[in-house]
């Protein structure tokens, strides 16, 4: 009986050892949940026994229990490296053809393959929820592949410029006139703005501000650069200003507010104008919107000048994923696009989660079924970006449970090894 009950302390200490040598083993994996070993104690007794006097029988490993509380962070440059600050696991398929058949995982170690889908190193893909573009709201609570798209966008044609500026009031009228774009001296400000034909292609506009000889008056003029050169973009039925050139007159109050109405200007179309656009759709023109432009004393600045619908075809440039895990591409063109958002899943019972190894686990009756949310709703926890979860083992407390575990397997040799004296004892009796 007494070897018995030393073989069950050597297979305790034993498992202890394994479980402990893993969590050290594992200090470097992300994600990685330690495990303690928890053992029970054996008892038996019969009716022809005396329960006061009867021993135990030794030690069991009644489970190896994994700890789920959080590990520290590390910071990368990869804004695709991610970490759960909270409650709450990603979920990642094998097959991306049968998302529903998933695993949960704290490692968030994702990266684009050449499909540019999410995955991670075992290539199992992440899961999400598709947003609605307008609301920014999850349409469906079925998660998902998440597949970001390399371009977005089809060309559009630049139709309507909105234009925020301070026209200084202490200008003086210029020196040289008429105007001429050519001629610096015959206006007194510009700028310039990148807009789209419809084709995608690149133009540059630029608008010209000559100070009238009328009190709080300003005249504004518009060219379009092509192939051939900078050429005149009148406006419709825009003010002659001797020289050919059709602008607009902006006209403010004392108070340097204006007082033009409508505060809008339309051009004649390109093809009209004379520009060159290779294919491009000649009747597309300008239409200026003035969002409260001013005439103070203060220096010439322009507060916004946005091309509100041109742009050509963009391409993939960066993708960014904030706390909510919404998943957010930026493209070549200055077009933003919410992929999706990162599933979030959690279950009741954590440590009845069963381990598949990879730092993934599967949902079981005693862990309860996957609960489905958002990041930072309710009890689940936000994402970080270019951070990963290191792992929750401590080090320290790690080595002394390894002491520990040694000298448990010494003492129960030592126990095995007497009572193997004892027993040679005896068998020596003559």
């Amino acid at each position: 009986m007494s070897m018995n009950i030393a073989l069950s302390g050597l297979g305790a200490a034993q498992k202890d050892l394994n479980t402990t040598s893993n969590n050290i083993a594992n200090s470097n994996t992300y994600g990685f949940k330690e495990s303690r070993a928890e053992f029970s104690d054996v008892y038996s007794n019969s009716i022809f026994s005396n329960s006061k006097t009867t021993t135990g029988g030794g030690v069991q490993t009644a489970t190896v229990a994994q700890q789920f509380h959080e590990g520290s962070s590390i910071y990368t440059n990869n804004p695709l490296d991610l970490r759960v600050s909270g409650t709450g696991f990603f979920a990642v398929a094998p097959n991306k053809a049968e998302p529903a058949n998933n695993n949960l995982t704290r490692n968030g170690a994702f990266h684009l393959n050449n499909n540019n889908e999410i995955v991670n190193s075992d290539n199992n893909y992440l899961l999400g929820y598709e947003v609605n573009q307008d609301t920014n709201t999850v349409t469906s609570y079925e998660p998902k592949p998440m597949t970001i798209d390399d371009t977005f966008g089809q060309p559009n044609m630049s139709k309507n410029m909105s234009i925020a500026m301070n026209l200084p009031s202490g200008e003086t009228p210029p020196k040289v006139t008429p105007f001429d774009f050519n001629d610096p001296d015959s206006y007194n400000k510009s700028t310039s703005s990148t807009i789209y034909d419809s084709l995608g292609n690149p133009l540059k506009m630029s608008a010209y501000y000559v100070k009238a000889p009328i009190d709080n008056t300003w005249q504004v003029y518009y060219t379009v650069s092509d192939s051939g050169g900078e050429k005149a973009l009148d406006a419709v039925n825009g003010v002659d200003n001797g020289a050919g050139h059709l602008g607009h007159n902006l006209q403010f109050d004392a108070g340097g507010q204006l007082v033009t109405n409508p505060p809008n200007f339309q051009t004649v179309d390109f093809q009209t104008a004379g520009i060159q656009l290779g294919g491009a759709d000649g009747s597309q023109s300008l239409t200026f919107n003035y969002d409260e432009p001013t005439q103070y004393a203060s220096p010439f600045e322009i507060r916004k000048l946005e091309d509100e619908d041109g742009a050509t075809t963009g391409y993939l440039s960066n993708v960014d994923i904030d706390s909510d895990g919404n998943i957010l591409a930026s493209y070549s063109n200055g077009k933003d696009k919410v992929i999706g958002r990162v599933a979030m899943a959690r279950v009741a019972n954590e440590q009845g989660l069963a381990q598949l190894g990879g730092t993934l686990w599967n949902v079981t009756q005693d862990s309860g079924s996957a609960v489905w949310g958002d990041a930072s709703q309710g009890s689940f926890g936000s994402i970080k970006n270019g951070t990963l979860e290191q792992s929750n083992i401590d080090m320290t407390q790690e080595l002394v449970d390894l002491i520990t575990a040694q000298r448990n397997f010494q003492a129960s040799s030592r126990a095995l090894d007497v009572n193997n004296q004892l027993q040679q004892n005896i068998l020596q009796i003559r």
